[in-house]
């Protein structure tokens, strides 16, 4: 895995712009669900800018380790700002595909919106069952397809405007593992089992200009746009915007699929 397109002021942009919105009701959605459980190590992978980190500490017991990985320094550097001195939370550049934890190490491991950049999907998945413990839990999270989230479907059309010939692709990617049975065959061939599936509808209000100014500078799309030439990011963030104005006004509906999973006793 590699973490270019997510360093310099690209992390500090995607977190002011879009992790309240897009990340945050999700974050505390596996954050209960894994809580529940009362784990004492757990792991997350894909952590980012820290919000799921940051809601899994609120949430777990006082004991509990918590690890939070990434691929990006810079990303790390956000997610650590969140936490306080003494909150055991340890952070550590890591590729999800290749863990650097021994055998049945974590209780619980939560990747939330990472998996659909994952290079091996597969081969994470089994490095995830592999690092549990007997009857360990994992958490993962993924975004529906991108005619359940406009946040996603209106950027594409505003970019594919801009550039008809060679429209920027990387916002594909998030809302590309939409289908339900790869993923579950994939568990299933990793070892998992009790696998269960939520569809989960959410509603954020938004301020549009600061959310587009996340999506435009804070991912990607910001290097694309630059490759491609003719357009200033600043011209596109102001179409998405109104874009998205005109579409949702404030409150902007998404829906994500999160799984759960059990490695075997």
């Amino acid at each position: 895995m590699s973490a270019k397109g997510y360093d310099g002021d690209i992390p500090q942009n995607y977190d002011r712009g879009l992790d309240s919105v897009l990340f945050l009701p999700y974050a505390e959605e596996a954050a209960r669900r894994i809580a529940a459980r009362a784990p004492q190590d757990v792991l997350e992978v894909a952590a980012g800018s820290g919000v799921a980190t940051r809601a899994l500490r609120d949430r777990l017991p006082s004991t509990a380790k918590l690890t939070a990985t990434d691929i990006s320094a810079d990303m790390l550097n956000i997610a650590r700002s969140k936490i306080g001195d003494g909150e055991q939370v340890r952070f550590e550049i890591v590729d999800a595909c290749a863990l650097p934890y021994l055998d049945a190490s974590f209780d619980a491991i939560v990747g939330q919106f990472g998996y659909m950049f994952f290079p091996e999907k597969q081969k994470a998945m089994r490095e995830a069952w592999r690092a549990l413990r007997p009857n360990g839990r994992y958490a993962l999270t993924v975004w529906d397809a991108e005619q359940y989230n406009p946040w996603a479907s209106l950027c594409l059309e505003v970019l594919k405007g801009f550039f008809p010939e060679n429209p920027p692709q990387w916002m594909r990617e998030p809302v590309a593992c939409a289908a339900i049975d790869p993923i579950k065959d994939n568990l299933l061939a990793s070892g998992f089992e009790n696998i269960s599936v939520s569809v989960l509808k959410r509603a954020r209000d938004i301020d549009a200009l600061a959310f587009a100014h996340g999506i435009v500078f804070g991912s990607p799309v910001f290097d694309e746009i630059r490759e491609r030439g003719g357009v200033e990011p600043e011209t596109v963030m102001q179409a998405y915007a109104e874009a998205l104005t005109r579409a949702v006004g404030r409150s902007m509906p998404m829906q994500a699929i999160m799984f759960e999973a059990q490695k075997p006793a």
